[in-house]
């Protein structure tokens, strides 16, 4: 099926279904996997051989992004990666994906935000039925680099906070999402 064809409407089998269901899933994944700093969740999303490309800063193998990763993401007291759309061409076991995605960041002293607009051109494929990362590569849209301002916090006193690792309410509060 051309690239063209695949992104044109048509039936969806239960397979197609599936395999979009999964890429779906692997996409928000990667978004928890970034902000909760979950390093050795993130590996399984790649195939061992993938590539991650968000060069200027970083181009090349999987295992090198995820090495990478903790020293840039020091930088940052939070993030939040949010996919946007997924727009998926399958064709058996291998896929493409089109993600739209906004990555917010604020700084360690909390008086910046950064928020890099862009999209993610994903390669996926399916090896022993299990959809991974093959290639990920971000194209950058927009930036915007802002002040924080503290707002009223409307009577949030005692609610769950979070933070970038381990000890996010989200592990305690939710027994299968504990990191193993």
């Amino acid at each position: 099926m051309s690239d063209r064809l695949a992104l044109a409407p048509h039936a969806i089998d239960a397979e197609e279904l599936a395999a979009r269901e999964s890429l779906r899933h692997l996409v928000a994944a990667y978004g928890h996997a970034i902000d909760r700093r979950d390093w050795g969740l993130l590996r399984t999303l790649y195939h061992d051989d993938a590539i991650d490309d968000h060069t200027p800063y970083y181009c090349g193998p999987v295992d090198g992004f995820v090495a990478w990763l903790p020293h840039m993401m020091a930088n940052w007291r939070a993030t939040m990666h949010t996919a946007m759309s997924c727009l998926f061409a399958v064709d058996g076991d291998e896929a493409q994906g089109a993600i739209t995605a906004r990555a917010w960041h604020v700084t360690l002293d909390g008086s910046r935000q950064f928020v890099a607009w862009g999209r993610y051109a994903d390669h996926y494929v399916k090896r022993g039925g299990v959809w991974r990362f093959a290639r990920r590569s971000f194209i950058l849209d927009f930036t915007e680099d802002l002040p924080a301002v503290a707002g009223d916090d409307f009577g949030s006193t005692g609610v769950g906070t979070g933070t970038a690792g381990a000890d996010d309410p989200v592990h305690a509060r939710l027994s299968l999402f504990t990191r193993g």
